[in-house]
């Protein structure tokens, strides 16, 4: 997803900023756990490690990382749900 281009809405959004590894990872599968296929969960982080976890996850997962963006320390993810 290009910079211009506008976010999706997200049917959930789970702020998990100021939580260590693994937790952002955690909070994300649980709040996808309770999305219905093709919904879409909205993660915040500050965790530097998100970064590498979230794609990683989405990739051995089958659901798909819409968009991520980065400002300052925080991290927000879009990933829909298979």
């Amino acid at each position: 997803m290009s910079e211009a281009a506008p976010l999706p809405d997200a049917q959930l959004t789970i702020d998990a900023r100021h939580m260590a590894c693994p937790m952002p990872l955690l909070k994300a599968k649980q709040g996808l756990n309770q999305l219905a296929t093709g919904e879409v969960l909205c993660l915040l982080a500050t965790d530097v490690g998100s970064s590498r976890d979230i794609p990683a996850y989405c990739k051995i997962s089958g659901h798909i990382l819409i968009a991520e963006r980065a400002t300052g320390t925080e991290f927000c993810y879009w990933l829909q749900k298979r």
